[in-house]
């Protein structure tokens, strides 16, 4: 018999597959073409980085969530554009402006996760409450350095070879984003941070006896999904070779939808990266289907929703107690 991984991974799996067919089938020969798989795969990354943090911080137990991933992807794009231009002026050394504006990036998100982490683990804020405030900080921070607008990076080789162009194949942002996937991976099932999280998400009060710092492991935790924002805003101004501040203003709920079908709790103390890496590409192909269905994006947030609340409800849902026979 399958464990409940195994089976997670297999229904993904075979969802996917089954997604791809109806795609054919209803869209054409074209849904399935090298040009559109390539396509979609390169925008895999920005959401499933955010899912990434949202399971990273669901994991960590207590509450656990990130709803300032996609507002802190947007001010690290915006942010480090600003200042990678101070130092270095992108037609003249686009390498090295590239290599520039990614650091600078990294570091906005690094001091953003490190925001949360400690508002969340010293502030005694729930998590909720804490991110939904940073939400709104790097927004408004985002919106005071644009004046609301969007700023363009123009053509930048290797930012757009990045974002846009493949390698043997594949996008070379979603090999990217494969490789993160696979860090993650090991850090979670091999490493004490990625036993002591688990612990701490599953049972905190055996965390505190055994002598795990939660202050510490929720910093980091936190840090880290920081630093996955910071990634997947590198990762969108590539794709589209500008910044803006309401840039995926319904990734939030995309992510946590995301970390949800990939089997996390929202409870904590489980979550599979392959799991969550599988639910992605699945929203990506049937959000894909709707674009060449011509489906309206109104209707899909709200297909979103439907969704979200269905796995949520289903996931507490205790079927035992229907099955015990009565007496």
């Amino acid at each position: 018999m399958l464990r409940s991984f195994d089976r997670q991974s297999v229904f993904l799996g075979l969802l996917n597959v089954a997604l791809l067919t109806a795609g054919a089938w209803l869209a054409g020969a074209n849904f399935i073409d090298s040009y559109n798989l390539q396509s979609m795969a390169a925008q895999v990354p920005e959401l499933g980085l955010l899912a990434f943090g949202v399971m990273l911080a669901m994991t960590s137990g207590n509450g656990g969530i990130d709803l300032s991933g996609i507002a802190l992807a947007n001010l690290s794009g915006i942010a480090a554009l600003m200042l990678a231009k101070l130092f270095v002026a992108p037609d003249v050394a686009p390498n090295l402006f590239s290599w520039g504006f990614a650091g600078f990036a990294l570091a906005i998100g690094l001091v953003g996760g490190l925001a949360n982490g400690l508002v969340i683990a010293y502030g005694r804020l729930t998590p909720l409450i804490a991110t939904l405030g940073t939400q709104l900080l790097f927004t408004g921070i985002a919106v005071f350095l644009t004046n609301g607008s969007a700023l363009s990076l123009g053509y930048i080789p290797p930012l757009d070879d990045f974002g846009n162009s493949p390698i043997l194949g594949m996008p070379i942002c979603f090999a990217l984003f494969l490789v993160v996937a696979a860090v993650i991976a090991f850090v979670l099932r091999f490493t004490p941070f990625g036993v002591r999280l688990m612990l701490l998400g599953s049972n905190p009060k055996a965390a505190r006896y055994g002598g795990i710092a939660e202050h510490r492991m929720i910093v980091l935790t936190y840090t880290a999904s920081g630093l996955l924002s910071a990634i997947a805003g590198i990762v969108i101004a590539a794709r589209n070779a500008s910044v803006k501040w309401d840039y995926g203003g319904s990734y939030v709920l995309i992510a946590i939808l995301i970390a949800v079908m990939g089997g996390v709790k929202p409870e904590g103390g489980y979550g599979k990266v392959g799991c969550v890496l599988l639910a992605a590409t699945a929203l990506q192909i049937l959000s894909s289907l709707f674009n060449f269905m011509d489906i309206s994006n109104f209707f899909r947030d709200l297909a979103w929703g439907v969704l979200l609340l269905a796995l949520l409800a289903f996931a507490r849902f205790d079927f035992g107690t229907w099955l015990r026979p009565s007496r």
